[in-house]
């Protein structure tokens, strides 16, 4: 995992791709979406660090309540973890999404969740 400061590095830069990307929404609204992008850039670099961690060591592990058990595969906390900021994240671009206008709705919709740079 990326230590703190290249973290905010790669958030300040996601920040600036959703930024553009969502460049169309409403001056008046302009402030209340600042905390959304920085929110979805925040989870996005979370979920991309945890996407690197489960697919090198798996969804599940071996797991022993004590060591008179056998142990038996359990879906890892991280998983888990993952599953749920996914939601948090699309949720978030949902929101975002519904602040731009209608003809721009589905194109930012679509480059936020693959990733593209551009609309």
């Amino acid at each position: 995992m990326a230590d703190l400061k290249e973290r905010n590095k790669l958030v300040a830069a996601e920040e600036k791709r959703l930024s553009s990307l969502f460049s169309e929404i409403a001056e008046d609204k302009k402030k209340v979406v600042s905390g959304l992008i920085t929110q979805a850039a925040r989870l996005k670099i979370l979920l991309d660090e945890m996407w690197i961690d489960i697919s090198e060591k798996g969804d599940y592990e071996l797991f022993s309540q004590s060591e008179n058990q056998p142990p038996y595969e359990r879906e890892r906390p991280v998983a888990k973890q993952y599953n749920s900021r996914d939601q948090s994240y699309q949720r978030v671009i949902k929101q975002l999404t519904d602040y731009l206008p209608e003809e721009e709705r589905e194109k930012a919709s679509k480059a936020a969740k693959d990733g593209s740079d551009l609309l």
